[in-house]
């Protein structure tokens, strides 16, 4: 009884090149497989249309934080300068600014900062743990308002604020001027 071998061990120089070749193109794909899939699960960066973030499809956007790291929103592709901004529960994220910012508390506090000329077009969020405030209801978001200036003309967005507990998805969101086309990307949902 004789056994067939089907497969040998390359024994001329040319075979040898030509296996070597075929195991390095093999492991140059499987890198670049891998290396796609962390890039797409590290993404950096998302974006939405400015119409989108109004709301104008239909659709609250979502803008998740983090503990590990803060998440941006930013109106600078859009040409936008945050005016004035809303938090509904403030007990679980912190706001920072890239300019100044007009700040009001409460109705008899009076005006800080210039709320004519603020130049705020980046704001940060940021995750802390939960303060006890009274009055607030425990939730597993809160809704943020923002209001901007486009030129001279204000635009409202709001937006979800959810929370995460692991590894951050990315960093920035951002958002863009509707395309020429802004009827295809926000499409009314009617109810």
């Amino acid at each position: 009884m004789t056994i067939k071998t089907y497969f040998s061990l390359p024994t001329t120089p040319r075979q040898r090149h030509y296996l070597s070749n075929v195991f390095l193109l093999i492991f140059t794909a499987a890198i670049l497989f891998l290396a796609e899939r962390a890039t797409a699960n590290n993404a950096v960066l998302r974006s939405i249309f400015s119409c989108q973030a109004q709301g104008l499809g239909g659709v609250i956007p979502t803008i998740k934080v983090w503990y590990q790291q803060g998440t941006n929103l930013s109106f600078i592709p859009t040409g936008e300068t945050i005016r004035k901004v809303w938090l509904n529960d403030p007990s679980q994220v912190t706001i920072d600014f890239d300019g100044p910012m007009c700040m009001q508390f409460g109705q008899e506090s009076g005006v800080t900062g210039d709320c004519q000329n603020s130049a705020a077009n980046v704001m940060q969020l940021r995750r802390i743990p939960k303060l006890n405030i009274p009055g607030l209801p425990k939730t597993n978001n809160t809704l943020l308002t923002v209001i901007t200036d486009a030129q001279g003309q204000p635009k409202l967005y709001t937006f979800r604020v959810l929370y995460g507990d692991n590894a951050p998805e990315y960093h920035t969101l951002a958002v863009f001027a509707d395309p020429a086309s802004a009827g295809e990307s926000c499409v009314r949902v009617s109810r």
